[in-house]
């Protein structure tokens, strides 16, 4: 099977029009990760709060409390989040592998298989900033609080 220079060069530029896709992807992941990990970091420093009850306030530690389990909802969304973006990203990339082969004559490879890991892909990365977006309201929201102040301090 020889293939014209022509078509060599269709079937490259047929096969990475879905790699800008996976540009967003990766961005995505960047900016959940980067959501996750001051959620974590949060985490990590009311737990270590909450691990010297003797100079805490019994508001403050309540409050903290209610505060880390809403930093675990966050860990939990970004985390299914990211989960769903991986999941893109894998099948955007089987997609220009199936783009690739379809184009250079693989004969048994058929259209459907690329049109359904695509699509497929797509709702995975749409399902990843839907959850996102439900991350960012709840952390919004959550944030919304005011600190419990000291009874000897005056506001």
């Amino acid at each position: 099977m020889t293939l014209s220079s022509n078509e060599v060069t269709s079937t490259i530029q047929l096969a990475l029009a879905p790699v800008f896709l996976l540009t967003a992807v990766v961005t995505l992941i960047t900016a959940i990760s980067g959501r996750l990990a001051r959620t974590v970091d949060r985490m990590r420093f009311i737990h270590s709060e909450l691990l010297e009850p003797e100079k805490l306030t019994q508001s403050l530690e309540s409050h903290y409390r209610v505060e880390y389990r809403e930093a675990r909802i966050r860990g939990r969304l970004c985390a299914i989040a990211i989960l769903f973006d991986v999941l893109s990203g894998v099948l955007i990339s089987l997609t220009v592998l199936e783009l690739f082969f379809f184009e250079a004559g693989v004969k048994h490879l058929q259209g459907s298989y690329v049109v359904a890991t695509f699509v497929a892909g797509l709702i995975s990365f749409m399902t990843a900033l839907v959850v996102v977006l439900f991350e960012v309201v709840y952390a919004h929201r959550s944030a919304a609080w005011d600190l419990p102040m000291d009874p000897d301090e005056k506001a």
